[in-house]
């Protein structure tokens, strides 16, 4: 068991975070440090209009925030300790009497963004003004990070995440939220970063007890945007610890054809909970793979999604059902499909190549997706992802490079392969997914160190910024020099203006 610290989470935490998709901490900085970074941004925003990506070198103050202890506690226990901010971040200025928003997702910055259920991917929202619910906070819907569609028509179930100034809550980045109405006269201030875990977990990094999944003491079934999602929140922290796919399933005692007759009830909240019984009985309830086959084109994603899940958990007997559905007329039955194989893990990797070779576009893109969220267990599709990195599909070449940085070290075999894709693929998303690649790849990417320098002119931002993450992480002295260089060519002064040229 790893060394406790205080700043790292409980168990309690971890799952609270797990089915939630968020926490709340607060920094312990003094309130003279968050008014001076409301005052400068107030300030600036009045001058020079929204200091998007340029918000923390504008307000350096903003980097004590995110180097405190409870803030970086928070990240460590969800992202790794290797963790790493990423460059795109933003300033959201919710004016008085603002209408709000409408709930949404984020996106790739404009380009695809592509979901995780395991927590790869975090937001923080921090307030820098005391944040009451009438000045319009941010807000989520708890639980809802695991569905691409909300599964109520209106706010029931709304979380808003007010708090003083210095609150920071940390969000999967696939949680649906919005801005609140504004009903002051101030102005509401809430600075957006984004953080990329780099490493698939090999133990805890929280303060963990107990490694086995409880759902302790968290109310799961009174969240009216969110249903129950056992089987999937157990394999969600079960990556997390480290863990393969394996788990210790329930005793079926009679119950597996009371569950297999229920996923056809007409109640979709009984073919949901059915579908989430079967998973927690894993191996044993095989013989209703059929039947939870048929329920991946469910027209309720929560019972889609335990379908796909469940099916997982019930382990390689299931996979060639799912690799079948991997062919489906239905998008989100395709993609369910995808959840579940890559929940399989390492039985599912050898039939996930062949579907690579499938002449269908659909199959193709969805087993490069599956392959990627599979992660390190992925290893031996190195070779045959090498040989697509020139499909046709960009959907599948993006998933390509996110594949090789999910399997991470083991995956230096493909650097040549991501060498040029980064150099040569006419598609953004494509480069910047394989400079964060190399980058995920470490120190075994040195070959790459020629390509990275070039990208570091990108027209793309984002393959820039990714490219400097992937030379630090390399760290030779080559590395190190091309960064340096580059640093030092495209160093910006936060302090000079129309009124400060000197």
């Amino acid at each position: 068991m790893m060394q406790t610290h205080s700043n790292l989470f409980s168990d309690e935490q971890m799952r609270d975070f797990i089915v939630n998709g968020y926490v709340t901490v607060k920094t312990e900085l003094p309130r003279s440090v968050h008014e001076t970074i409301y005052r400068k941004t107030q300030e600036y925003t009045e001058k020079e209009g929204n200091l998007g990506n340029n918000i923390l070198p504008r307000v350096p103050e903003l980097q004590a925030v995110f180097e405190d202890p409870a803030v970086r506690g928070a990240f460590t226990s969800i992202l790794g300790q290797n963790y790493v901010m990423h460059s795109h971040r933003h300033p959201h200025r919710n004016a008085p009497h603002s209408g709000g928003q409408g709930f949404h997702k984020d996106s790739y910055w404009g380009h695809q963004k592509v979901r995780h259920h395991l927590p790869r991917w975090a937001m923080a929202f921090y307030y820098p003004q005391d944040t009451p619910v009438e000045i319009g906070p941010s807000s989520i819907l708890s639980g809802t990070q695991y569905y691409s569609n909300r599964i109520t028509d209106n706010n029931d179930g709304e979380v808003a995440l007010s708090g003083e100034a210095g609150t920071v809550s940390i969000i999967h980045f696939d949680l649906w939220h919005r801005a609140m109405a504004n009903q002051t006269d101030k102005t509401r201030y809430m600075m957006k970063f984004q953080f990329i875990r780099l490493d698939e977990p090999q133990q805890p990094e929280w303060n963990m007890e107990n490694p086995t999944w409880s759902i302790g003491e968290l109310d799961e079934n009174g969240n009216p945007a969110a249903k129950r999602h056992e089987t999937t929140w157990r394999h969600v922290w079960r990556w997390m610890k480290g863990n393969s796919n394996g788990h210790d399933p329930k005793q079926a005692n009679g119950s597996l054809s009371r569950h297999i007759e229920a996923l056809g009830d007409e109640d979709p909240a009984v073919r949901s909970d059915a579908a989430d019984e079967l998973g927690l009985l894993g191996e044993s309830a095989a013989d209703a793979i059929p039947m939870l086959s048929e329920a991946l084109q469910d027209d309720y994603e929560p019972a889609r999604l335990n379908a796909a899940y469940a099916l997982g958990a019930i382990g390689e007997s299931a996979v060639s059902a799912l690799i079948e559905k991997l062919a489906a007329e239905n998008g989100s039955t395709r993609r369910m499909a995808s959840y579940g194989l890559a929940a399989v893990e390492a039985p599912a990797v050898q039939p996930l190549c062949e579907a690579l070779e499938h002449e269908n576009d659909a199959v193709r893109v969805e087993a490069s997706y599956a392959l990627a969220q599979i992660g390190s267990a992925a290893e031996p599709a190195v070779s045959v992802l090498m040989e697509h990195f020139e499909d046709s599909n960009v959907e599948v070449r993006r998933y390509i490079p996110e594949a090789f940085g999910a399997i991470g070290p083991p995956a230096a075999p493909a650097v040549p392969t991501l060498i040029d894709m980064l150099a040569s693929d006419d598609d953004v998303q494509v480069r910047f997914e394989s400079a964060l690649a190399l980058a995920q790849i470490g120190p075994a990417s040195s070959d790459a160190i020629p390509v990275l320098k070039e990208s570091l002119s990108d027209k793309n931002r984002y393959v820039r910024d990714n490219s400097i993450h992937a030379l630090k992480r390399i760290g030779t002295p080559e590395a190190e020099s091309a960064l340096f260089d580059y640093l030092l060519m495209a160093r910006w002064c936060p302090i000079t203006n129309r009124e400060s040229t000197f």
